[in-house]
């Protein structure tokens, strides 16, 4: 099934609540928070996430870009995360973390740079509810795919349909109609967009382009 998730990172942080209302249609919000060490930039923290739950009824996946990720999962559990992702580079206790999340009643997730093994997932597999592949290297918005990733996404897809677990493959970095029906046709569900969404014109109409090309896109990689 495939899901659009809008990166709130390439909102209008003056206008949030009417950035979100104009993404309803949506299967998710991704929430990028990044802390300016494990990543080069800084956006939000739980407070931002708090505001703007009692706005949307998305699920709202958190998506940390930080160092010492286990320091703040109860806070962005309390603020109203449905899921929270963390980078497997950021930690040397992956299981451990996961396990926290899912004590708290929450989807686990986990997100990989795009020059990090897959190997690292192997033993994670059995736990995580999302995984999250970078396609371009993190901190900032509105870069370019990296084409290369489109192998790493087929052999993701291989390695999570071995696993026979119902787990979401999500590709954030660069998606754009352009390149969509590839990026599915290898194997992501989980579309993770933000300039592409918050930088269109009309992004309601922008989701449904979307949503079209990624299905059409996946009952051809299904066929």
């Amino acid at each position: 099934m495939i899901k659009i998730a809008p990166s709130l990172l390439a909102a209008d942080f003056a206008e949030l609540k009417k950035e979100i209302a104009k993404i309803s249609q949506a299967d998710m919000l991704h929430l990028d928070v990044m802390d300016g060490h494990f990543v080069p930039n800084l956006t939000f923290g739980p407070k931002i996430v708090s505001a703007l739950r009692s706005h949307s009824d998305l699920i709202f996946d958190t998506h940390l870009m930080i160092k010492n990720p286990e320091q703040y999962l109860e806070d962005f559990a309390a603020a109203g995360s449905d899921i929270i992702t963390f980078h497997v580079e950021a930690t040397n206790h992956s299981h451990r973390l996961v396990q926290r999340i899912k004590g708290l009643g929450l989807k686990a997730g986990i997100s990989i740079n795009p020059a990090t093994s897959l190997e690292s997932l192997q033993y994670l597999l059995p736990e995580l509810d999302l995984i999250l592949l970078m396609s371009v290297n993190p901190g900032f918005g509105g870069q370019k795919f990296i084409p290369v990733m489109l192998d790493k996404i087929k052999q993701l897809r291989e390695i999570i349909n071995t696993a026979d677990k119902q787990i979401d493959l999500a590709v954030d970095g660069g998606l754009k109609t352009a390149n969509l029906t590839s990026v599915v046709e290898a194997g992501a569900n989980v579309l993770v967009a933000g300039s592409a969404i918050f930088g269109s014109e009309n992004p309601e109409k922008t989701i449904r382009e979307f949503r079209n090309l990624g299905e059409d896109a996946w009952h051809q990689q299904m066929s």
